[in-house]
């Protein structure tokens, strides 16, 4: 079982419960993300597998999950790295957000960024696949419709 640490408004753990109750009890909690690029400046995104419960196979981030209770953002990170992708490169913090959308948890968003030019083992339970796209080429995914998990279209509009 899963358990994530509890929030406050200021990010500061304030108690910790089962993933399913925090979703069940909408409990703010944190979420890490990996922006992964490469030397071509083209982000990596992943395509979520079937399998995933939440935006299955939507775009997403090249890496993300739930902080565990007791883990630092970046121990998360690379946690989540290793086991969806079986890699790990230098991590460089990004961004700290609140994040907020209809009938999910309030959440705070932890995005780091890395260099790496793939060779990626990607865990088939969660990720379909993974490439690099430019810029260019996300913006017309999302304006042709492509289904993008909501995190990193936030993620997009803010920073991109």
């Amino acid at each position: 079982m899963e358990i994530l640490d509890i929030v406050d408004e200021n990010d500061n753990v304030i108690d910790c419960a089962s993933k399913e109750d925090v979703y069940k009890k909408l409990l703010r909690h944190r979420i890490v993300h990996i922006l992964i690029f490469n030397d071509r400046g083209e982000m990596a995104l992943q395509l979520r597998s079937s399998n995933v419960s939440f935006c299955p196979g939507h775009w997403s981030t090249a890496v993300g999950g739930h902080v565990q209770s007791g883990e630092s953002n970046e121990e998360a990170a690379l946690r989540e790295y290793e086991e969806e992708l079986g890699r790990k490169s230098k991590l460089e913090f990004f961004s700290k957000d609140f994040y907020v959308a209809p009938g999910t948890p309030e959440k705070f968003l932890i995005t780091f960024k890395t260099e790496c030019e793939g060779h990626f083992h990607p865990d088939p339970e969660a990720v379909e696949k993974i490439d690099f796209f430019s810029m260019e080429k996300i913006r017309e995914m999302i304006g042709s419709g492509e289904k993008m998990h909501p995190e990193l279209v936030f993620i997009l509009n803010k920073y991109f």
